[in-house]
């Protein structure tokens, strides 16, 4: 390809890594144009962005070469599981596989690519995890995601209002902490469970089902309940 290389610093310290990618390419992002039009000619052809993790910035710029980024889905079905990651332990109780696809999530939001994130929500949701490993992934979500962002912040809510009867109780210091740290995720929980009795109830019912609670909260985007390793 003939097209000027472009260096993309991301991380800070140890953690410091650069990139080296085809600006043909990297403009394809509407952030990276927008930083390539602004290079001084004959100045340093470099963006650098020392607050964004080196291995989604990775998966970024593979997913502007190929479409697609590690781990990738096995086949073209609708509900396709992913290739094998190592990078996921089992069980996987910090959450590690599901972090892989929300850090790409939030810097696809950063870059304004809405297919990129698209594709890493569609990922998340082929993830197996644990309770507390669940609870690493919502604390990223709410810390790190925009507030007003439903796409990703509704399911984790729904998915602790079905389940946080039963899940609390393999991870109930995690999530006793969670509540306290982010109120707005124990409003939003508590929000859903309430919405649930009512619906119960206004169908005759005692309101006990909602303990239970369905596979996914109705109005979710979530299409399925994710892969529990509990």
């Amino acid at each position: 390809m003939k097209s000027p290389i472009i260096e993309i610093v991301v991380g800070s310290g140890a953690e410091r890594t650069t990139y080296s990618a085809h600006e043909a390419v990297l403009v394809k992002c509407p952030a990276f144009a927008t930083e390539v039009e602004q290079f001084a000619p004959g100045g340093p052809r470099q963006i650098i962005m020392s607050d964004v993790d080196a291995d989604a910035m990775g998966s970024a710029i593979e997913y502007l070469y190929t479409g697609e980024y590690f781990p990738k889905k096995t086949s073209s079905g609708r509900d396709a599981p992913l290739e094998k990651d190592p990078r996921q332990p089992a069980p996987d109780n910090d959450g590690l596989g599901l972090l892989v696809h929300a850090r790409i999530y939030t810097l696809a939001d950063r870059l304004q690519l809405p297919s990129l994130k698209s594709l890493a929500h569609s990922k998340i949701h082929r993830t197996a995890s644990t309770a507390k490993g669940e609870l690493a992934y919502a604390r990223y979500v709410y810390k790190e995601s925009n507030p007003e962002d439903n796409t990703i912040r509704k399911p984790v809510a729904a998915f602790w209002a079905t389940r946080s009867f039963s899940l609390r109780h393999e991870a109930e210091p995690e999530f006793r902490a969670m509540c306290l740290e982010f109120p707005q995720f124990s409003y939003d929980v508590l929000q859903l469970v309430l919405d649930n009795q009512e619906k119960g109830k206004g169908r005759g019912g005692d309101g006990e089902s909602s303990h239970r609670g369905p596979a996914v909260v109705p109005g979710s985007s979530r299409k399925r309940a994710r892969v529990s390793q509990v």
